[in-house]
């Protein structure tokens, strides 16, 4: 049973940070890329942020300067450091594991409120 542990959620003042944490198995975690979607009430799901295994990044345009994916191969762990949060990143933040295509394996999500 692969699973993925999401922490680091949480109520934030706009212009403030947050860092989410996502743990998978080393076996997931060596060969997949992972990332993180974001969902806000009423809105469709929206790729945040994505690093493959060579350490490639991807950002959606409204994070792009304010957010850095990174991953600990010690920790099997992948993190997405959100600088200078605004009102419109409020959304619930789901972890993901895909090997080519879509998403395999999700974490539970955690909840990112920014507001003051």
């Amino acid at each position: 049973q692969v699973q993925l542990v999401e922490s680091g959620g949480g109520l934030v003042q706009p212009g403030g940070s947050l860092r989410l944490s996502c743990a998978t198995s080393g076996s997931i975690f060596r060969f997949y890329t992972m990332g993180w979607f974001r969902q806000a009430p009423g809105k469709e799901r929206e790729l945040v942020a994505r690093i493959n295994s060579g350490g490639s990044s991807y950002y959606t345009e409204s994070v792009k300067g304010r957010s850095t994916i990174s991953r600990d191969y010690a920790k099997n762990t992948v993190y997405l450091q959100m600088n200078r949060l605004k009102p419109e990143d409020t959304a619930v933040y789901s972890c993901y594991a895909a090997r080519l295509g879509p998403p395999e394996y999700w974490g539970q999500g955690t909840q990112v409120t920014v507001s003051s």
